[in-house]
């Protein structure tokens, strides 16, 4: 790739898997320890992005951050792609009543709002990372399996796949070794979205006090630095420039792949 939208794009998620992986090693100090003596100090040579409302060091949070926000967007992108993929592919190669059900019940719950559902799956489920990526799971394969039940639709009229079917080949092997892979570049595309809107998702309820307590989440540190905006603004400023450059990086990826996989698409200009 040499767009350098999807050069910038992979490496800052480079660094977000860095940070995931190698979080407690890279962190300059301890996310939980305290400084009340220091709290809400900006930047510093000892503290390079400030220190929160209890003196924690806001540096080592972000690099702890990154850990729930790369669990919760891999976690929710893997668990819709593989149920959306099925469900869609069967939908499509079998049409009829079971094409019917999948997608009035994709339907009905593309009929809620996404975060509202979350919010409230989560909101009865209690604040947790498990019990968010569940709820993000609900309604995230639906876009999956209307892309696979697409794509299905047109390959199964192709002519491999019609020779295939003549030589007596079951529809399991069809679909795994015939359909699948044509349909894989249009599913990296849409992970790759998925991912920066999954990440977005987990913010989104971290800061209305719905994700994890026990470890730092970036939109747990959001909603702590509101109170503080006025006379502390890096407490909001940055773990919100940290969830926006993450979204932008997948985005900016997605743009990318979309334009490489996608020989029809279009050229943009850079």
């Amino acid at each position: 790739m040499k767009s350098p939208a999807a050069i910038v794009g992979l490496a800052v998620l480079a660094l977000l898997a860095m940070a995931a992986v190698f979080g407690p090693w890279l962190a300059p100090r301890d996310p939980a320890a305290l400084d009340l003596e220091n709290a809400l100090s900006g930047p510093s040579r000892a503290h390079w992005l400030g220190q929160d409302e209890l003196g924690r060091d806001l540096a080592s949070r972000i690099i702890a951050g990154a850990r729930a926000s790369a669990i919760a967007g891999l976690t929710v992108v893997a668990i819709s792609a593989a149920l959306g993929v099925t469900v869609g592919l069967l939908a499509g190669w079998f049409g009829g009543a079971v094409d019917q059900i999948v997608m009035r019940l994709v339907d009905v719950l593309l009929a809620f709002p996404g975060i509202l559902l979350a919010i409230a799956i989560a909101g009865i489920l209690g604040p947790s990372l498990r019990n968010v990526i569940f709820a993000l799971s609900i309604l995230g394969w639906t876009g999956f399996a209307r892309l696979a039940r697409g794509q299905a639709l047109s390959l199964r009229e192709r002519d491999f796949v019609l020779a295939a079917e003549s030589y007596g080949a079951p529809a399991g092997r069809i679909l795994r070794r015939h359909i699948l892979p044509n349909v894989l570049p249009a599913i990296v595309v849409q992970a790759t979205f998925g991912l920066a809107g999954a990440i977005l998702a987990e913010a989104s309820l971290s800061f209305l006090g719905l994700g994890p307590q026990n470890i730092p989440t970036w939109g747990g540190m959001l909603a702590s630095g509101v109170d503080y905006l006025l006379f502390a603004p890096h407490l909001s400023l940055v773990p919100g420039a940290a969830i926006a450059l993450t979204v932008l990086a997948c985005n900016f990826l997605g743009d990318a792949l979309r334009d490489k996989l996608d020989p029809r698409a279009a050229p943009t200009l850079r």
